[in-house]
């Protein structure tokens, strides 16, 4: 599985660090679901990807997170 670190840009000009294999998915759910969606994003939409990293497996992935 392709794990990747991203970071988002926020509307508020903040940015917002997660894990993924699946980016444009969880995109769409930053920007437009509530339940599935950082708490932290939810209150500052629109979010653009502003970085984004390939990692072997989750652990790296995590690890780039922090």
């Amino acid at each position: 599985m392709n794990w990747k670190v991203y970071i988002l840009r926020c509307a508020d000009d903040t940015l917002y660090t997660g894990i993924t294999t699946d980016l444009e998915r969880r995109l769409v759910e930053h920007n437009n679901d509530n339940k599935k969606g950082a708490r932290y994003t939810r209150t500052r939409r629109p979010v653009h990807v502003a970085y984004q990293e390939q990692c072997l497996n989750r652990s790296d992935a995590s690890k780039r997170e922090s």
